[in-house]
């Protein structure tokens, strides 16, 4: 990895020395916009809409639309009077429990790793940081934008999560929160049982991106030369649901069969013949003891020879 800023973190009297770096990285397939003819990149020039001159960079300013077909114009030297820290330091500003912080605040992850000189301070703050079950609201001065961020400890490492300023959160304003809805008591009940049999220890590695694998696939088949080969949907029934407690209640066998088959694929075969006769078992229950005799499996018959393979069986014998 190669770190995008070096700065300290400010606690107390106590400077930490640090290296950011980006702790994550989107793994989407991107494209470029080619001629479809002849496979060229198409490029776009920058262009006045009033003189239809094409601008170099240098001649570029910032503009404030103020409606009304009026723009402000602003220079570099207009922003170099912004009080915006050059300071290379993360202010500590407050100790706050981790569950106080919405994760809709969070924007962007980073890694900070200690310079040399500033192992030993950065390993007490962040044993201790982790001793007090709290996060580090700290303030930070990244890409020409004073931004409020999180810093929290993970496998051993500070991550620092920036953060989005309170009016940048929109409220949501949706007429049906003004409704009465009424939940019937065996609608929760239901729906809580469908959460516990759902319910489970969260295990990233067991997730992947579908739909970017099928994408390299088809890129794959495409450079080979193959057949591209579009992978079925599965059928899903559409409409309105009409009984939610119907709905809910085959959502939740749904969910204890997918378990179950999930829960049986390490079991030996006599696993699978016990479960079997407890299924038969509790079929008997159910249905007021009337037990269901499967019958055995009937062998395939073995096949006849030709009757010219015969006739010559016999003349041979004769």
């Amino acid at each position: 990895m190669r770190s995008i800023w070096k700065g300290a973190i400010s606690f107390g009297l106590v400077t930490i020395p640090v290296k950011l770096y980006s702790a994550t990285e989107e793994r989407d397939v991107s494209f470029h916009q080619v001629h479809r003819e002849d496979g060229g990149r198409i490029k776009y020039k920058r262009v006045c809409t009033v003189d239809g001159e094409e601008v170099s960079y240098g001649d570029i300013a910032k503009g404030y639309d103020l409606g009304g077909g009026e723009t402000v114009i602003l220079t570099d030297e207009d922003l170099a009077g912004l009080p915006l820290t050059t300071s290379r330091t993360i202010d500590v500003l407050q100790f706050v429990p981790l569950e106080q912080v919405d994760p809709i605040y969070f924007a962007k992850s980073y890694y900070l790793e200690p310079d040399r000189t500033g192992t030993k301070p950065y390993a007490l703050l962040r044993d201790a940081l982790e001793e007090s079950g709290r996060v580090a609201l700290v303030k930070i001065a990244l890409r020409q934008r004073e931004q409020l961020a999180t810093l929290r400890v993970r496998d051993g490492v500070f991550v620092l999560e920036t953060m989005l300023w309170p009016d940048e959160v929109r409220t949501p304003d949706f007429g049906f929160l003004d409704e009465d809805i009424s939940v019937r008591p065996q609608e929760l009940a239901m729906a809580g049982s469908l959460i516990e049999t759902l319910a489970g220890d969260f295990d990233p590695s067991q997730y992947t991106d579908g739909y970017r694998e099928a994408l390299q696939a088809v890129i794959d088949a495409k450079v080979a030369g193959r057949e591209i080969v579009t992978p079925s949907e599965p059928e899903t029934s559409g409409g309105a649901v009409l009984d939610l407690m119907a709905a809910l209640r085959a959502s939740v066998d749904a969910a204890k069969g997918k378990k179950g088959r999930a829960s049986s694929d390490g079991r030996s075969a006599d696993d699978g013949e016990n479960a079997a006769a407890d299924d038969d078992s509790e079929a008997a229950a159910t249905s007021g003891g009337k037990a269901t005799t499967r019958a055995p499996a009937k062998k395939p018959a073995a096949k006849k020879a030709p009757a010219k393979r015969a006739a010559a069986a016999k003349r041979k014998s004769a």
